[in-house]
This record gives C-alpha cells, structure tokens and sequence, in this order.
C-alpha cells in the first residue's frame, strides 16, 4: 500500500515543521500549506488523502474552505486542528463537513490515532485488508486475483479499489461520486456517472452469474450501488 497523502495547512512555521517531521517519520508523504489561498490552490491541483486543517489562517478561513470544499463536492477527509476549543465551535466544525476535530494544544500521539481512523473509515482498503470476501469471491487485492471453487478470474486495479469499498460498507448505498473518488482517486467533478457505470458493467460480467439480474452489486436508481451481504454471503 503506498503512503497516504496529507496536506498539512498550518500558518505557524514552526508547528507546520513539527507535524511534517512527525507525520513523515510515521511513513505518510507530507505537503503544506501556509494561507487558505495555497491550500485551496493546492487540493484544486492535487489529490490528498486526508486534510490537516487549521481554521485561523490567513487569506480564507479553514471554516470558509471546509465548507467551500463540501460545497464543490470534494469528498477528501478533514480533521480541523485548531485552538477553538468551545464545544459549539467543534460542533459547528463537524456540520461544516469535518470528518474530526481536535483542539490544541494536543498530543501527537493521539493525533496520530485520530488520522488512522479517519484514513481507515475513508479508505476501504484498509477497512478490508489485502484478501477478503465478496458473495461467493473470496478476493485476493494484491494479486488482483478472485476465487470461488475451482474458478479464477482476473481482475484490474481499479477493479479491485471498487470491490474494497463494497466489501467495507456492505448493505450500503455507496454513490457514483464516491466510487470513483475511491478507485481513480480524484474527484468525479465535470465527469460523466457513465464512466463509473461502465467499469461496473465490465466487473458485473467477471463476478455475476446474470449480469440482467445481479445479486451481488445491485443498482439503486438514482442513488448509486449497494452490495447486499446478507443475500450473499
């Protein structure tokens, strides 16, 4: 699994410095940012797993670009850090569309923690693991490989990306958006849902018995897809 990607936007040299150093001794790839302006420039042009937001900064305010970034439909993970501690002001960080909140001053450590679960609710793939089960599948997401009985069918990365979100959030409606955020890492903004709608097609007919009457992922109309454990294993 590569190293996820954070963006640490901190307006204080100092604490920025310390959350890089920490983050990337812990094997994550760091980036920054110093003003709202280049934070928001950055995720335009760029793909981060997770956002380390600080809400007073210069230029745009953290609130102003949580909710700006919901607004466009950016689906990246936020964790506010700021020294806005009153409990009406984490509240209204969380409504805004943060996925976390924590308050300085704060313990790296449990920092930390709170990133990895954000990262593990956010990213199927650390939900599932490299092998796990789908209906009758057992699936092997290294090897890019799926299995029942005496069958193997091969399957692409992309396919494989797809697979994880089901299998992470089974008997959930999961949306177009977020699959495609999921396996092509980026935003699906200005695109086509029938790009999404096409791969599922395409991974319908390798793991379906009757791609007319899937049991396995099932369409939701108007909403997106839903893998039905309990009808499948």
């Amino acid at each position: 699994m590569s190293a996820s990607k954070i963006l640490v936007v901190e307006d204080e040299p100092k604490i920025q410095g310390a959350l890089v150093d920490f983050l990337e001794f812990h094997g994550y790839e760091a980036a920054t940012a110093s003003d709202g302006l280049e934070a928001q420039r950055r995720v335009r042009e760029n793909r981060y797993d997770l956002v380390l937001l600080d809400l007073m900064l210069p230029k745009i305010s953290g609130e102003q670009l949580c909710q700006q970034w919901r607004q466009e439909g950016r689906q990246v993970p936020i964790i506010m850090v700021t020294a806005k501690g009153q409990e009406a002001e984490r509240v209204a960080g969380l409504q805004l569309g943060a996925d976390d909140y924590v308050t300085k001053p704060f313990s790296l450590e449990e920092l930390l923690a709170r990133i990895e679960a954000v990262l593990r609710r956010t990213q199927p793939g650390r939900s599932v693991g490299q092998v796990f089960k789908l209906g009758p599948w057992e699936v092997d997401a290294a090897a890019l490989r799926l299995t029942a009985g005496k069958q193997t069918v091969e399957i692409s990365k992309r396919e494989a990306a797809m697979i994880a979100c089901f299998a992470a959030y089974p008997n959930q409606v999961i949306s177009r958006e977020q699959l495609y955020q999921w396996a092509w890492g980026e935003d699906m903004t200005g695109l086509e849902t029938r790009t999404v709608d096409m791969h599922i097609a395409k991974l319908r007919g390798k793991i379906e018995q009757d791609v007319e009457c899937p049991e396995i992922i099932k369409t939701v109309r108007g909403a997106g897809y839903v893998y039905e454990q309990s009808k499948t294993g």
